[in-house]
């Protein structure tokens, strides 16, 4: 007996045993589910085709051998029905649709290839095959392959182990032939150690098929495929099916017309190529496909996870409020695989709804009303208008009354309200889509629901808007009080020192610091004015500062009000930042000192270093602060102790202090008298530290 026979009696006693166990089983009884028993099925298919196969290699009958054909095409069909059982969507209506469709697609293949392999080997030499025999075959255990990785894809995660023995024995059976018929299309024959060893070949499954119905009898539910495989699916087979029957005209073209055959079957796939690439990338094949698909094979029209991920998704991709308006039209209008759509929305008035946002929609100047019998019908109702139906059927939208611009524009289909807080804030209108759509419940209710999120997410970006709006005013108002208290501080000082010039307008060193007051003042008024034009702080590049130029000046602007100062500099240090906002915080602290002291008390300013840190310690024997001023209200806006004080200068000194990585801590006691002692990073332990906080001019 030869190798051949031996492999087809391996594949006999195999799927034999394994039927025999699977009816001892009850597997194979009336009373199981479908998939249950085309199960069984392919397994019995299988195990007579093994059988028919052993006959003929040993009788050489070709009865026989047409029939071994014949119930190897059978048993394809009927794993191929097993597979889409397991595919096939969980309702009953669209089971029975899923159902049709699919017997019908499995017919048609497996009728192709009996019709062809019945043909060739009715006319063919013994062991030769037709020239068109293995495309057809291959095409089979392609189509096998691909529903076996949807099947393994769909699986669920509780079902993975008891599914993967099954895949992978089905796989084996499918690659195996694919490689068999491969073979065939490249080299023109059979490999005849392939053809010998097949049935063995296909004989090692049925272990993993066993061990599959060990660990889970009921199929029916380990299986849920997505609408997206069956898109997929249902594209792959549809370019498979293209490709099929252009490769069978190219064949004919080729043979058929002579000399010029093969120019032509050549301009023949180029052409066909072109062509499939336009249907890939239409929009409307894709959304008719779709629909198709949701119609047919599931028992509702959306997968809503999928809808409400990519919509949540879509209108998440831009947060500016001005690209929010077109990110819920192109979400929406994506819904219904709509081209295009515009936004209607309240104006700043809040008295008409303008065209606040399109996607590939002309602009329009159309507005309505909020109070007009449309806007109330939608705020009221909270309608999605089909204006097909309102065009064929007013009498259904009693009331509605769609404007001109609306309802006299045959491109206009749908009309969504977005509603929030019972306030219409706008209308959706969505143009005509791709693929005919019936505008049910479905549809109506999933609208319902995304137009109130649309309008949620819309009134929280205008919200945002308009409170980084009242922030920016907010922050304008700061820095104007900023200016007006610096400017105050200016007039006090200038008001001083006119008030000591009649005094002691012969003194030489006094008019000397009145020129340069008057001059520092004069440059920061200028200064200031900048900043209030331009609603920025003030300008310039962190640099070195050297303090005790700085106190020379506070103690020249304090003699020029009339008042001595004590300045002490221990050391000369140096720190960082802007030095006229130095000069203005420890200015600001000094002018304090003085407000709460008599020309009587003392004032001492002492300049050191303490570790990495320029100190400066103001000292003051003037009325001092009480612990719940110091502890609560010193450093807040809008608190002073004085009677003209705007309670700004002390907020904005601390502010800037901790902005340069300083700090800043008063001590006080009612009667005694204040110390205030700033700290100010040094400008060279910056330099080794921190290079990154400064620059040299």
């Amino acid at each position: 007996m030869s190798l051949a026979a031996y492999s087809h009696a391996l594949a006999a006693v195999a799927y034999s045993i394994f039927a025999i166990s699977l009816l001892r089983g009850g597997l194979a009884q009336t009373n199981n589910t479908a998939a249950q028993l085309s199960f069984t099925a392919a397994v019995f298919i299988s195990a007579a085709w093994a059988l028919a196969s052993l006959a003929a290699q040993l009788t050489g009958n070709v009865p026989l051998v047409i029939g071994g054909g014949l119930l190897d095409l059978a048993r394809y069909a009927a794993w191929l029905v097993f597979a889409f059982m397991l595919l096939r969507p969980a309702g009953p209506r669209q089971r029975s649709r899923s159902i049709t469709l699919i017997g019908l697609g499995a017919i048609a293949v497996v009728a192709i290839g009996v019709l062809v392999t019945a043909g060739a080997l009715g006319t063919a030499r013994p062991g030769g095959l037709a020239r068109n025999v293995p495309l057809a075959s291959l095409a089979l255990p392609v189509l096998g392959l691909v529903l076996v990785e949807q099947l393994f894809r769909n699986a669920a995660e509780a079902s993975r182990w008891h599914t993967k023995p099954l895949c992978l024995g089905l796989a084996c059976i499918f690659l195996f032939d694919i490689y068999l018929h491969s073979n065939v299309l490249l080299f023109g024959r059979f490999d005849a150690d392939s053809v010998t060893i097949r049935s063995a070949v296909h004989a090692v499954p049925v272990a993993l098929l066993y061990i599959a119905t060990k660990r889970h009898a009921d199929w029916s539910g380990s299986f849920q495929v997505s609408r997206d495989a069956a898109f997929h699916t249902a594209t792959l087979m549809l370019v498979g099916a293209y490709l099929l029957v252009i490769s069978a005209i190219g064949y004919y073209v080729r043979y058929v017309g002579g000399d010029w055959g093969g120019a032509l079957a050549l301009a023949l796939l180029c052409v066909a190529l072109v062509l499939l690439a336009l249907l890939l990338f239409s929009g409307t094949l894709r959304a008719k496909l779709k629909v198709f698909v949701g119609k047919n094979f599931f028992r509702y029209r959306y997968d809503y996870r999928n809808e409400w991920l990519r919509f949540t998704s879509r209108l998440a991709a831009d947060s500016s409020p001005r690209e929010v308006g077109g990110l819920v039209v192109r979400g929406l209008a994506e819904i219904l695989h709509s081209p295009a759509g515009a936004l209607w929305y309240r104006d700043t008035n809040g008295a008409h709804l303008i065209q606040a946002a399109r996607w590939n929609a002309p602009r329009s100047s159309a507005s309505e009303p909020v109070d007009s019998p449309f806007a109330r019908f939608l705020h009221e109702r909270e309608w999605v208008v089909d204006l097909d139906e309102y065009r064929a059927h007013p009498d259904r939208y009693a009331g509605a009354q769609p404007p001109a611009w609306l309802a006299d524009n045959a491109q206009h289909w749908l009309a969504l309200p977005l509603i929030v807080a019972d306030q219409l804030t706008g209308i959706v209108v969505v143009e005509r889509p791709h693929a005919a759509l019936r505008v049910d419940w479905e549809v109506r209710d999933l609208l319902k629901t995304a137009g109130r999120q649309a309008a949620s997410f819309l009134a929280l970006m205008h919200a945002t808007d308009a409170l980084l709006e009242a922030r920016k005013f907010e922050a304008f108002n700061k820095m104007s009080a900023f200016v007006v208290h610096d400017l105050k501080n200016i007039v006090a000082q200038l008001s001083l020192m006119m008030q000591n010039a009649r005094r002691l307008k012969d003194n030489a060193e006094f008019q000397e610091d009145m020129l340069t007051t008057v001059e520092n003042s004069l440059d920061r008024m200028r200064r200031l004015m900048l900043q209030l034009r331009s609603g920025e702080t003030p300008a310039g590049v962190s640099s070195g500062v050297i303090l005790p130029p700085i106190v020379e000046r506070i103690r020249a602007a304090a003699f020029a009000r009339g008042r001595a100062i004590e300045v002490q500099v221990i050391d000369p240090v140096v720190t960082r930042g802007h030095a006229e906002r130095v000069e203005r915080v420890l200015g600001h602290l000094v002018d304090n000192a003085l407000d709460a002291t008599q020309p009587t008390d003392k004032i001492v300013l002492t300049l050191a270093r303490e570790g990495s840190h320029a100190k400066i310690v103001i000292r003051d024997t003037g009325q001092g602060m009480s612990p719940e001023f110091l502890n609560n209200r010193l450093f807040k806006p809008f608190s002073s102790t004085k009677v003209n004080g705007m309670g700004i200068g002390a907020f904005e000194s601390r502010q800037y202090i901790q902005e340069i990585g300083g700090s800043l801590a008063v001590e006080s006691e009612l009667g005694r008298g204040t110390v205030v002692t700033v700290l100010l990073p040094l400008m060279d332990s910056a330099r080794h530290g921190e290079p990154e906080l400064y620059s040299a001019k």
